[in-house]
Formats: structure tokens, C-alpha cells, sequence
């Protein structure tokens, strides 16, 4: 969208319903994040009282990856084509029902067909909350704002998530699971009322039913192979052949969609420098932080004895950073631009790693853990909403969906493969020497690639500060006459 657009004052202010939708998109996404956090510090008990095994209950979590990541190529196509209240509202409700089956099932296999029904729903809520954002709220200082408070919650979520698991769990672990199901039932009852109705694409021409199955089915499969990986062992003839499997529907995937009239993903969005670069940062960033929060999680609870409430806790600076400043990284967006913030973000990100690796088994939290923290919710606070403006900045609004598919894909395929690159990295420095100096010992490779993965993610944003900074050109109305209006440039 290259035509200008002009923002008077008066449509500055937020009448009340635009808030109470932007609070429930906000939900839907604080719900995601929480989730995710919650089940991981409550697997021990869910082990202990449903008697499953270590590879078992990493399928609860895989199972939540492999639907999330699987599907949003799909779910961001389903909320252009469909439109993109329906497809929320529908998938708010499928999580609603599997965290409350979640919280009630007696066996393993049925837990992680809870956990993989609400990783689907969560690959067309997500998409579709995001482009209701960015097709309600214009482009420029106005979605910068709502999409720096939308990102927000995704790490309050987290943190939010890490501290209620700690205390739910010495209760039941059960409470973990149940907790969302009633606040995805405000959300989807405020929801209705709130949310206004959405265009759809007109698919007189058919739906892309080949493109949807081989995207589909090549994304499943590469969550599938990289979450399996190290345990199969990364040069297993199954791995190599699982990824010749991810590599040929891909190509099929590309051919169907460069003939397709009617495209799952246009291909043309892939041509814009700025499109990539967000993908491949959001990929960088959130791989890091999972392979981060990984080792940090193991170092807290298995080397220095800490409970899941205090490593919870130890989290807290950096979520409650990214919470205080939501309300601001919109105008620093505005005023620098996406290349720049992201820039600086990544940089403060690769300083709070690189500190990290100076633990030791008898740490000071303020002079050693708590600076590393205060880092990472600064740089966390920076990235993520600047690159969710970046990859939907410029796009019409019929392909809001699609980008914003895109977007999330990158950010949990990255999230598996680098998480799992680490994780064997761990394994692979470990020997037969359990002690605490030698487990700590095969902690700091790790350290080293999580702290390579966000320098590499900095690389890449970086060339974007080589390009012109350029980007939709909006008019914002300085006072009440419309003749005077100062011109914003929004960053690439």
C-alpha cells in the first residue's frame, strides 16, 4: 500500500470497542504463550501421576509444536479466504474445549491428543488475530502501537505462565491445563460481540487444495523430523530420509503454487528484503530464546537446586520489562524505524547470552543472572513488535493472513530446529562424568550456539540498515485544521 493515508486527531483516541477488541485478540495470544509455559514446569508431576515415560512426556510438548507449526501456513490462508472472525472465533472455541479435555483425560496418548488439538487451533488463531490487528488499526502509528501491546502479551503470557505453573502445579498439575479453558471462554463470548466482521477473498476460483496439503503435510513433517532428531540421532537413515521427504514436498509445494491462479502463499511476497529479513529474525530470535530458556531451566532447577517457582521467578525481570514498556516501543518504531530497533535488539541479545556464560555453580543472582535477564526483556521488548510490523507493513489487506502465516511459521520451525540443534550440542558434550562441574561444563556449547543463533539473527538484520529506509509515507493531522499534517515515515 503505497497510497498515503491521513490520520486526524480525532481518530487517535481509541473509542472503547476498539479497545475491547484489541483486549481480546490480546487473549487469545497471552493464552498461547501461557500455555506453552505452563506445561513445561508441570511434566514432572504429570509423569509421576499418569506413569509416563521421559520420551512420553516430551510429546506433550512436541505435540502442541507439531500442530502449531504444522498448520499456520494453512491457518493464515483460512482466515483470507474464510474471514478472519469466523476462523478465529471457530479455533478460540476448539481451545476452549481441548484445554478443558486436557485438564479431565486419565492416559498419556489422550493428553497429547489434547495438546496437539490446541496446537492446531492455535495455528488459526494466531494468524487471524494478528491480520484482524492489521486490517483494523491503519498503518503506521496507530497498528505500531496496537501491534507493540498485541506482541506484549505473548511474553507476559510467558512469564505470567512460568510463576501460576509453579503454584498450580503444587496443587495439581491438572489446574495447569484447566486455567485456560475459562479465559478462552470470556475471550470467545467477548469476542463475538466485539470483533467486527471481517471481508473474506473471494474463492470463486477454488481454494488451493493441492498447495494446502503439501504445505501442509511438509511442515508437519519437518517439525515432526526435527523434534525427533536427537533422539533418533541426527545421521539415522530415518532423519536423513524424513528431511529428503520435507525437501521434495517442498518443491512440489513451490511448483503448485507458481502455477496456482489461486496461491496457499504468493511467492512474490518472498521477492521483498524486508519480508525476508523478518521471517529469517523471527526464526533467529525465537530459536535463541528457546534454546536460552532451555539451558537456563536445566542450570536453575538441576545444578543449583532451585524450585519451579524460583526459576520461574528468576524469569521475572525480563517479562515484567516487556510489559512496562508495551505501551512505548510503538513511537520508538515510528520514530527509527524497524530496520534500527531490531538492530539494537538483536545486539542487546547477544550481550545478555555472551554473559550468561560466565555462571558458575555458586552464582550471585544481581551480579551474574539478573543482568543477562534485564537484557533479554530489553531486547525481547525491542525485536518482537518491530518485527511483526515489518512483515505486515506494505501488505494489501486481502494478504494479511498470509504474511502473518508466514511470520508465526518462522517463528516456531525456528523454535524447533534450534532448540533441537542445541539440545544435541548438550547431549553431545556430555560423557560419562555426572558430576555438577561436568554437567556445567556441557551446558557452556550450548551457551556458545544460543549466543552464535542471535548474532547470526543480527547479521541478517543488519543489511537492512544498508537499504534505504523507506515505507508507506502517512499523515498524521497535528491540530484540528486538516491543512497542517507532518509527514511519518513507517520502516521498511
Amino acid at each position: 500500500m503505497t497510497s498515503p493515508l491521513t490520520v486526524p486527531v480525532a481518530q487517535e483516541r481509541w473509542s472503547p470497542r476498539l479497545w475491547g477488541t484489541l483486549l481480546v485478540l490480546c487473549a487469545a495470544m497471552f493464552l498461547d504463550a501461557l500455555d506453552v509455559s505452563m506445561v513445561g514446569v508441570a511434566l514432572p508431576s504429570i509423569g509421576t501421576d499418569l506413569d509416563l515415560s521421559t520420551s512420553t512426556l516430551q510429546w506433550i510438548v512436541s505435540g502442541y509444536i507439531l500442530g502449531y507449526g504444522g498448520l499456520l501456513l494453512l491457518g493464515g490462508r483460512a482466515a483470507d479466504l474464510l474471514g478472519r472472525r469466523r476462523v478465529f472465533l471457530i479455533a478460540l472455541a476448539v481451545f476452549a474445549l481441548a484445554s478443558l479435555l486436557g485438564g479431565l483425560v486419565d492416559s498419556g496418548p489422550l493428553l497429547i491428543a489434547s495438546r496437539f488439538i490446541k496446537g492446531l487451533s492455535a495455528a488459526f488463531t494466531a494468524p487471524a488475530g494478528l491480520s484482524i490487528i492489521t486490517t483494523t488499526f491503519k498503518e503506521g502509528p496507530q497498528r505500531n502501537r496496537a501491534l507493540a501491546i498485541y506482541t506484549t502479551c505473548a511474553a507476559t503470557g510467558f512469564s505470567m505462565g512460568l510463576v501460576l505453573s509453579g503454584l498450580l502445579t503444587e496443587v495439581s498439575w491438572r489446574l495447569t491445563m484447566l486455567l485456560p479453558a475459562p479465559i478462552a471462554l470470556i475471550a470467545l463470548l467477548a469476542g463475538i460481540k466485539l470483533i467486527p466482521k471481517s471481508s473474506r477473498e473471494d474463492s470463486g476460483k477454488g481454494y488451493d487444495l493441492p498447495g494446502a496439503v503439501t504445505g501442509t503435510a511438509s511442515m508437519l513433517l519437518l517439525v515432526f523430523t526435527v523434534v525427533q532428531a536427537p533422539e533418533a540421532g541426527w545421521a539415522s537413515a530415518r532423519t536423513l530420509l524424513s528431511f529428503l521427504a520435507v525437501a521434495l514436498l517442498l518443491t512440489t509445494f513451490v511448483i503448485i503454487e507458481r502455477r496456482s491462479s489461486h496461491p496457499l502463499i504468493r511467492l512474490g511476497v518472498l521477492r521483498s528484503g524486508s519480508q525476508i529479513r523478518a521471517n529469517l529474525g523471527a526464526a533467529f530470535f525465537f530459536g535463541s530464546y528457546v534454546g536460552f530458556q532451555f539451558l537456563v531451566t536445566q542450570y536453575m532447577q538441576s545444578l543449583l537446586g532451585w524450585s519451579a517457582l524460583q526459576t520461574a521467578l528468576a524469569f521475572l525481570p525480563a517479562g515484567a520489562l516487556v510489559a512496562l514498556s508495551s505501551t512505548k516501543i510503538g513511537s520508538v518504531v515510528d520514530r527509527f524505524g524497524t530496520p534500527r530497533v531490531i538492530a539494537a535488539g538483536f545486539s542487546l541479545l547477544v550481550v545478555a547470552y555472551a554473559l550468561f556464560l560466565q555462571i558458575d555453580l555458586t552464582p550471585t543472582y544481581a551480579a551474574v543472572i539478573l543482568p543477562s535477564m534485564l537484557l533479554l526483556g530489553a531486547a525481547c521488548a525491542l525485536v518482537f513488535p518491530s518485527l511483526n510490523i515489518q512483515a505486515t507493513s506494505g501488505v494489501e489487506d486481502h494478504e494479511q493472513g498470509m504474511v502473518s502465516g508466514l511470520l508465526n511459521t518462522s517463528i516456531q520451525v525456528g523454535g524447533a530446529i534450534f532448540l533441537a540443534v542445541v539440545t544435541a550440542v548438550i547431549t553431545a558434550g556430555g560423557g560419562t562424568d555426572r558430576s555438577a562441574q561436568a554437567v556445567l561444563d556441557s551446558f557452556r556449547p550450548g551457551l556458545v550456539v544460543v549466543t552464535a543463533i542471535a548474532a547470526a539473527g543480527l547479521l541478517i538484520t543488519v543489511t537492512g540498515l544498508r537499504t534505504r529506509r523507506s515505507g508507506p509515507t502517512v499523515l498524521v493531522a497535528k491540530s484540528v485544521p486538516e491543512t497542517e499534517l507532518e509527514r511519518v515515515t513507517v520502516g521498511d
